[in-house]
């Protein structure tokens, strides 16, 4: 069967060249011809779990109590803020964003209700809202109202005075949440029962439908962003302005996506060819293995988009990734050209590459596999974007294969075969320095790797998964600096909703409201809300109050809002407010719309029984432990109001996120598990004993724990990005191994001598290991350039892990090839 391939491959591939390029050639451009479709993706859903309860509950809060997707503006002006020329200023800028296709409201300290500027009665209140815009209100009052107020303080004012938030919230588009909505329910149907053949239809066209959409609602709101930061450029003389909120997150995000996406592919491309030339110093080295990664991509780049496949910030680095896999595959069919037309001078062209590929096509293809499996055991993570991350590089890896075995061979048959390679240079002299040293200090060698674990393991125990997102980006970016000031001037960042609901069933005695309250409800309302609600009474306002204290003390909370805060505002303009329940429900009902749309609907439930705290925490504390805060809240507010457990639930994006984090300890577990089982097997298949199956895992095993171990040492979390490394470290890292295995087995069988097997294998397989690992390590390199930090942590931490494995396969893999399979230590 082999040599039936063997032949067919010789016959096709090799006896018609020109033909093979033409259609490897057109295949390549019909399929790079959907890159047009390539599409991105940064929104906040491609950074949570799959299947996260969570979710789903925060997406029910939010669906009740309205989106907190709305973008923030910081606003300090040179001159005061309360000044003529600076509210002047504000109001214009406040009327030309209003005027930005998309937008559909703009609020600001000019917008806001004011009921001491001066005080007005709640009946008054409903005649006419007071506000700083209006001519008759008096600033000096209105400035200490907004450092007083307990709804505006570090909201809409910081507590200096100096500095202002303009909240700008951009329309939605009702076909996207309508989409939304209906393939969440059938996903989460799905997720409690199988779906009917008729459900996974329709989910299927929901899917292509609310893909579609996102895209559209993507690209409005970035086109929103642009137009948003025009007028805020416009505007730079008057004051200093930062951009914050989720959807210009989302929009830089995408930004930077492109930019790796560019600046990667382009770096790369300059790397291989100065390595190439450098190495090789002929043009065909250079030539056909450039042109052999760069179809890898454009069949990647055209695969992504006619399956739809979007690139999040996570799998941002696959295009230098795979150009640097299809490298190290070239990387090995030049080196062992070279060594067959050194070793024979006078073979021709056909024989040669023949030749070559006969010698090269099996550890390749283990090689490939093995990477495909490492990357392939990213699924089990739970993580969308770390799922497709692995997906796509298993089929990058597949073309990089298949590609460098037809279109590379076929290109090189073209060529003469010149003049042989010398085989001394100074990669021979750094793979011999390794021999002599491993022949001489076999259990040195030993003792350093072992003594190298323990410290790893030390290391590994001090991993933790606590990072702040707020790093994830370069302190000149707009993202890190508008955090940085909504942070520490206005109140927080993250946001965090605590929801109260009532006690089953429902205390029906919560109010003495009797039938005489009737007569103040609304026609067909029934009793006013004081009468059915179970939170809303003169007794547990009180209880409502004690739970805002509770939150608002703790350290890493910022500004804290709630009913709460609703009526001590309230409480200013009528002191008597808690004196009955009678007097609460006739404010509630005679309350304008727009006072009970901002002071009741986002923290009291339509009936009174549910109550929302909404939390701002500070991102930028390096102190915030967010799994030791989510889970304190609840217990201490179990222990301190004597509420039951099923009361108190969690929400918002900082446990969306800390749900991310903490499930990347299990996930790398998974991962790490799913690829030493898969690659033992393989090797297994391949070498056909456990003992050299169990010596080739060992160097992985130890690259692995070593590049965790330093992590855990250096303090550097474990993030959706890094969270790969280790399990991609194995997957190349056995490339080599399985090169260094497959010819020593060769090598051995020669004349039985172990250390002679190695030293031939140190200065041909090991020259051919020592140069895809460096360009390896070079190329993850490039990623410095990143504006992702993570990204940055990803590249140097697996450029080092791919230094700790060639030395490991350099030293101790040969060191145990000759110890366990019969040689002596010394």
């Amino acid at each position: 069967m082999l040599r039936h391939l063997e032949n067919w491959y010789e016959h096709l591939i090799l006896g018609h060249p020109r033909a093979v390029l033409l259609f490897a050639l057109a295949l390549v451009l019909a399929i790079g011809w959907h890159a047009q479709d390539f599409e991105l993706d940064a929104s906040a859903e491609s950074l949570t779990l799959e299947h996260d309860q969570a979710l789903k509950y925060y997406r029910q809060v939010r669906d009740r109590y309205g989106s907190d997707d709305f973008l923030v503006i910081t606003f300090q002006p040179a001159a005061d803020l309360f000044a003529n020329s600076s509210l002047e200023g504000l109001a214009h800028l406040r009327n030309e964003l209003s005027l930005v296709p998309g937008v559909r409201a703009v609020t600001s300290i000019l917008d806001v209700p004011l009921l001491q500027s001066p005080p007005v009665t709640l009946e008054q209140l409903r005649e006419d809202i007071p506000r700083l815009g209006n001519r008759d209100t008096d600033r000096a009052l209105a400035r200490q109202e907004l450092l007083q107020s307990p709804m505006y303080r570090d909201l809409m004012l910081s507590a200096d005075g100096k500095t202002t938030a303009l909240q700008v919230v951009l329309a939605e588009d009702a076909e996207y949440l309508s989409l939304r909505r209906q393939r969440n329910a059938l996903r989460d149907a799905g997720n409690e029962r199988p779906l009917s053949r008729e459900e996974s239809k329709q989910l299927r066209l929901l899917e292509a439908k609310f893909h579609e959409a996102n895209a559209r609602v993507i690209h409005e709101e970035r086109q929103q962003i642009t137009s948003i930061r025009k007028v805020l450029a416009e505007h730079s003389e008057l004051a200093t302005m930062h951009l914050g909120g989720v959807p210009m997150i989302i929009a830089d995000s995408m930004d930077f996506i492109r930019h790796d996406l560019v600046v990667f592919g382009i770096a790369v491309v300059l790397f291989l060819v100065v390595i190439l030339s450098v190495a090789f110093r002929r043009p065909r080295w250079v030539l056909l293995p450039l042109l052999t990664c760069l179809s890898t991509c454009i069949v990647m780049l055209g695969l992504l988009g006619l399956l739809g496949w979007r690139v999040t910030v996570v799998s941002s680095n696959f295009l230098s990734l795979s150009l640097i896999l299809c490298l190290a595959l070239s990387l090995h069919i030049i080196v062992r050209y070279r060594e067959m037309h050194a070793d024979n001078p006078s073979a021709s062209q056909q024989q040669l590459v023949s030749g070559t590929v006969r010698h090269i096509v099996v550890p390749c293809a283990f090689t490939a596999l093995t990477t495909m499996v490492a990357f392939g055991s990213l699924v089990v993570s739970g993580i969308r974007p770390v799922i497709d991350f692995g997906w796509m590089m298993v089929v990058a890896i597949g073309v990089a294969f298949v590609l460098s075995f037809v279109f590379f061979p076929a290109s090189l048959m073209l060529f003469k075969a010149g003049t042989a390679w010398p085989r001394k240079d100074l990669t021979a002299r750094i793979t011999a320095f390794f021999y002599h040293l491993i022949e001489h200090h076999r259990s040195a060698t030993i003792a350093f790797f072992l003594v190298a674990a323990i410290v790893s393991i030390a290391g590994i125990a001090r991993l933790t998964v606590e990072n702040r997102f707020i790093d994830y980006y370069h302190k000149s970016t707009e993202i890190y600096r508008g955090m940085v000031v909504i942070d520490r001037q206005l109140g927080g960042t993250t946001p965090l909703d605590v929801i109260i609901d009532a006690p089953e069933p429902v205390d029906e005695s919560a109010s003495d409201i009797t039938e005489f309250d009737d007569v103040f409800a609304d026609p067909g309302e029934g009793d006013g809300l004081a009468a059915k609600s179970y939170w809303y009474n003169r007794w547990r306002l009180e209880a409502v109050e004690s739970m805002h204290d509770y939150l608002d003390a703790l350290p890493e909370s910022g500004k804290v809002i709630s009913l709460a805060t609703s009526i001590r505002m309230l409480r200013q303009a009528d002191p008597d407010l808690l004196r009955d329940n009678l007097q609460l429900s006739l404010v509630h009902r005679k309350l304008p719309e727009s006072i009970k749309e901002a002071l009741f609907a986002p923290y009291l439930s339509a009936d009174g029984n549910q109550l929302r705290f909404s939390i701002r925490v500070f991102e930028s504390d390096p102190s915030l432990r967010r799994a030791q805060l989510i889970e304190r809240i609840p217990r201490e507010m179990n222990e301190r109001f004597g509420l039951q457990p099923e009361q108190v639930h969690l929400s918002g994006m900082l446990v969306l996120y800390n749900n991310l984090l903490q499930s990347l300890y299990r996930s790398q577990i998974l991962t790490l598990g799913a690829v030493f089982a898969a690659i033992t097997v393989m090797f297994l298949v391949l070498f056909r004993s456990l003992r050299v199956a169990i010596i080739g895992i060992i160097p992985n095993i130890l690259s692995a724990m070593m590049v965790l171990g330093l992590m855990g040492w250096a303090r550097i979390p474990l993030d959706v990005m890094t969270i790969t490394i280790a399990a991609i470290t194995i997957g190349i890292g056995v490339d080599d191994t399985i090169h260094y295995i497959h010819r020593f087995e060769n090598e051995f069988a020669k004349d039985g001598d172990y250390w002679a097997a190695i030293r031939r294998c140190h200065s041909t397989i090991g020259r051919a290991m020592y140069y895809t690992s460096v360009t390896i390590m070079l190329g993850f390199s490039i990623l410095v350039l990143s504006s992702f930090v993570p990204s940055i942590y990803f590249g140097v931490l697996t450029g080092v892990a791919m230094m700790i494995a060639l030395l490991a396969d350099l030293t101790l893999l040969p060191v145990l090839l000759a110890v366990l399979k019969g040689g002596t230590a010394a």
